[in-house]
């Protein structure tokens, strides 16, 4: 799942949370006991606005899992009281917003669909929706899909059209290359069971085996999409908002994924997820760590030491962002593309190329990348990394992040983008046309001396400027390139 090209271009290089509304973050509600009131989605999170480093006073809940309030118009005051009346008013609301048929109720109608002659297996396009004898003609002026095979029936992601709201679920799916090369990478390691979070055509290339043959993996899709309901039994796949933890099936649905992460002791078991860059880290790791509790669950006390293993596929401008709430974590060089985006594609050079990360706490000399797609093992940093992420003898590593050369910078002690120069003003490196407005100490986004910009309460707003301002920054820069080159300090 990715997220929109402007969201990821705004935060290139800034370290963001998130590029939910301007200026809003997560917070702690005043008392962690109390339930948070639910919208279609599940429980809602409480978040708080910020301006200039300080929290506004009053705080609110709403969706978790939708950042654009036209798909989801939750709103409540923290302190808000809600009569009666609202209250029936909203269960309501909520009940109407679930998907028309019960999981049981899906379950019930794919084991018939599967019994039917081939002649007689449709789909509906225009309702996303496998079709019994019984529904054609409700559906028959709609866009059909006949003769579904069960090859077809185990590739749900190639019958379903790609959710594409970009500030909702921003539903981009894996390609044949990076699905293979995950599925085989899985294999190599020994993994026996896949928790898949937000990854189902990864799922899908799991549990594909050739006709009669038992597949040695397996696999549980958690996903939001209630489509998929109708593809899997309870055991294969769990509708779930992992922005909240939410199984909307409830309990049963959260005992299946606690089964399948506690079986055989815990072991030989891995989760993978590539979430909605869209959405707030936090969130996501408080989620992740509730999944990687329920998984402790099952260990012995000899195990307690051990880490879930865990594959996160995000953007690289949020690996800080990520090392925080999981310091063990590691990013590979690997570059994950995606089938239905114009952008993440393969073979893309240059800042074109996706920057789509495997976040990890596999010690990454375990993992090989394919030398063929461009990667090279690194003797000295023991890991595999691609062709342009050159060693660097000051930094002692191979620094590159985003797949081209970086240069040293022996100012900043560091390496840095090629397309960044050192600013004397700023005393840091910074693309060439820069601001030098900003403070020269403390913190770049509010200001404060207290803090540096990697731990600013304001973190998450996005920094784009509007069309107006960039204007201005370019004139004013080009002014500059014109002086003489004595006047540069």
């Amino acid at each position: 799942m990715a997220a929109p090209m402007d969201c990821l271009e705004s935060l290139e290089g800034e370290g963001s949370a998130g590029c939910r509304a301007s200026g809003v973050e997560v917070s702690v509600p005043s008392d962690p006991a109390a339930a948070a009131p639910l919208c279609p989605h599940g429980p809602t999170l409480l978040f708080v606005k910020v301006s200039q480093g300080k929290e506004e006073t009053r705080k609110f809940y709403a969706c978790s899992a939708c950042r654009d309030r036209k798909d989801c118009n939750f709103f409540q005051w923290e302190d808000e009281k809600l009569s009666e009346a609202r209250l029936a008013a909203r269960e309501a609301h909520n009940q109407r917003h679930q998907p028309p048929l019960s999981r049981a109720q899906c379950i019930e109608r794919y084991l018939s669909f599967v019994q039917l002659p081939l002649t007689q297996r449709k789909f509906c396009q225009s309702c996303q929706q496998l079709l019994l004898p019984s529904d054609w003609r409700e559906h028959g002026e709609h866009q059909l899909l006949s003769d579904i095979s069960i090859t077809q029936l185990r590739r749900p992601s190639q019958l379903l059209y790609p959710l594409e709201n970009k500030k909702t679920h921003a539903q981009y799916l894996f390609a044949d290359r990076s699905c293979q090369f995950l599925a085989g990478l899985l294999a190599t390691l020994g993994f026996r069971r896949v928790l898949c979070v937000g990854t189902p055509r990864l799922h899908e290339q799991i549990r594909l085996t050739a006709p009669g043959e038992k597949s040695n993996t397996k696999s549980l899709l958690l996903d939001i999409d209630f489509r998929y309901s109708q593809f899997y039994l309870e055991d294969s796949f769990c509708r779930y908002n992992m922005f909240n933890h939410h199984f909307f099936d409830g309990k049963a649905a959260l005992e299946v994924c606690r089964a399948f992460l506690q079986e055989e002791e815990g072991e030989g078991v891995i989760m993978v997820t590539d979430p909605p860059f869209g959405g707030l880290v936090e969130p996501l790791a408080i989620t992740f760590k509730k999944l990687i509790a329920m998984w402790k669950e099952g260990q012995s006390q000899d195990d307690s030491h051990k880490e879930l293993p865990i594959f996160w596929i995000f953007p690289y401008f949020f690996e800080s962002r990520i090392c925080q709430f999981f310091p063990s974590f590691h990013m590979l060089d690997y570059q994950v593309d995606y089938d239905n985006h114009t952008l993440y594609k393969h073979g893309k050079t240059g800042r074109k190329q996706s920057p789509v990360r495997i976040f990890t706490n596999i010690p990454p000399n375990k993992i090989i990348l394919p030398t063929e797609e461009g990667y090279r093992f690194c003797s000295l940093c023991q890991r595999y990394v691609s062709l342009e992420n050159q060693h660097c003898v000051h930094c002692n590593s191979c620094t590159s992040k985003d797949g081209r050369k970086w240069s040293h910078c022996f100012l900043c002690k560091k390496c840095v983008k090629p397309s960044w120069t050192h600013c004397s003003t700023c005393n840091r490196c910074a693309l060439p046309d820069h601001s030098c407005a900003g403070p020269k100490d403390g913190c770049f986004i509010c200001g404060a001396l207290d803090h540096k910009r990697s731990n600013c309460p304001n973190i998450g707003i996005s920094k784009r400027p509007n069309k107006a301002v960039r204007k201005q920054k370019q004139r004013k820069s080009n002014k500059i390139k014109t002086e003489p080159l004595k006047d540069n300090p």
